[in-house]
């Protein structure tokens, strides 16, 4: 067997997703298992309970094995709320005069890496955007080029220590290695995001249950990230202190009756609930909901929209804001997008994959889809390698023909 098996864990606020999947011919991806679970120990993207989140790891990953029918030992696993920040570092390199080769390509990316970090932080990606050549700008590939001074423009992302190493705890409790983290908006802008928006300029926003996630590509690369502490578990806190409701009823309610904007909805629409101190269901009317629904995404919305002015790229958006995340689910949110924001907005869900994809063929496991979107790029450069004994079990190596992954590359 030499087709490579890769897994993506994606550990979220109000799910655990893990996906099994088969490259086939290099570029399809053929999902063979999928665990879904409700989420636990886990609060606005971070660990807070490490011995309930395990637990629910470890269920999320039993499922998936027995319907893949494969061990996991491994797995690509989603990064969020882990006090994510960025910066753009440039890195300079000397090469007298010769051919340039990759092993350059790899020192201006260490010397880009230079910079002061705080010592409870660390670097998860570092994601060059361009290279100069003895002054000549806006070169994408310099391996082959001649020159003397080499010149990378990097983004670089870092995140608390101390919530990664609470999560990898978590995962490796639950007998998983962690092949590498990857940033949550980076991994669902693999499986909703174009080629076309990418080089365009549009902003990805990711609407989990505890953080709303952002990523901005301008020409095919990350320009900028962040994470938001405010999700949808938000929405159904609001609802269930609006309507006197358990919390599970309010998500329930939201996921049911739900709407973005309190003017597509009737009069005289109603449903019946029970509420908190009462044992007979109450008539409930649907517009109430939405207005506390409304209020609340709206405030998520306006915080998107100065997150994107924050970044200083709001200009360079014409592809506009693609919504991914379960969140995206909510009917009326793109229509409350575009009045909040002002720029094109549609709805991204994973596309161009095969296999189990009734579950996973929507915005909410957008960035599920995208962790396997990203272990295909690492297995076109080698980073993974194909197993042969037929567990899953992806493997670091050093990167050679080093081409089309230098724009992701992880330090």
């Amino acid at each position: 067997m030499d087709e490579p098996i890769v897994v993506g864990l994606d550990v979220g606020t109000s799910k655990i997703v893990t996906l099994v999947a088969r490259i086939e011919n290099g570029t399809t991806m053929r999902v063979l298992g999928v665990g879904v679970e409700p989420s636990h120990g886990i609060r606005n993207g971070n660990v807070v309970d490490i011995n309930a989140a395990s637990d629910a790891i470890a269920r999320s990953i039993e499922k998936a094995e027995r319907t893949s029918g494969y061990e996991i030992n491994s797995a690509i696993v989603s990064l969020a709320g882990a006090q994510v920040s960025s910066t753009n570092s440039k890195g300079i390199v000397g090469i007298s005069g010769r051919v340039i080769d990759q092993e350059d390509v790899f020192r201006a990316l260490d010397s880009a890496q230079a910079i002061a970090i705080p010592h409870n932080r660390e670097i998860i990606h570092v994601i060059q955007r361009g290279f100069i050549i003895d002054g000549q700008e806006g070169i994408r590939q310099p391996v082959g080029m001649h020159g003397y001074r080499l010149e990378v423009e990097t983004h670089i992302i870092t995140a608390s220590s101390s919530t990664i190493n609470n999560l990898r705890q978590c995962v490796s409790q639950a007998g998983i290695d962690v092949s590498d983290f990857v940033l949550n908006p980076l991994a669902a802008g693999e499986a909703v995001l174009s080629e076309t928006e990418r080089n365009l300029g549009v902003a990805l926003v990711d609407l989990g249950g505890g953080t709303t996630d952002i990523a901005i590509y301008v020409n095919g690369d990350i320009w900028y990230a962040n994470v938001l502490q405010i999700g949808g578990y938000h929405v159904s806190s609001d609802i269930a202190q609006g309507l006197r409701l358990p919390l599970d009823v309010a998500e329930e309610v939201k996921k049911q009756h739900g709407h973005a904007v309190l003017d597509d909805i009737g009069e005289k629409e109603t449903f019946n609930i029970v509420t908190f101190g009462s044992e007979q269901s109450k008539k409930i009317e649907r517009r109430e909901l939405v207005n506390i629904i409304e209020a609340r995404v709206e405030e998520i919305m306006e915080m998107v929209e100065q997150e994107i002015k924050r970044s200083g790229y709001d200009v360079m958006l014409p592809a506009g804001i693609v919504l991914t995340g379960g969140g995206a689910e909510m009917p009326g949110i793109k229509k409350l997008a575009n009045r909040v924001t002002g720029l094109p907005v549609r709805i991204g869900k994973p596309e161009n994959i095969v296999g189990l994809t009734d579950q996973i063929s929507n915005p909410a496991c957008a960035t599920s889809v995208g962790l396997l979107q990203w272990a295909l790029l690492m297995t076109e450069t080698h980073q993974i390698l194909p197993e042969q004994s037929g567990e899953s079990k992806p493997q670091k190596v050093k990167a050679e023909g080093f081409l089309g992954w230098l724009r992701k590359i992880l330090p």
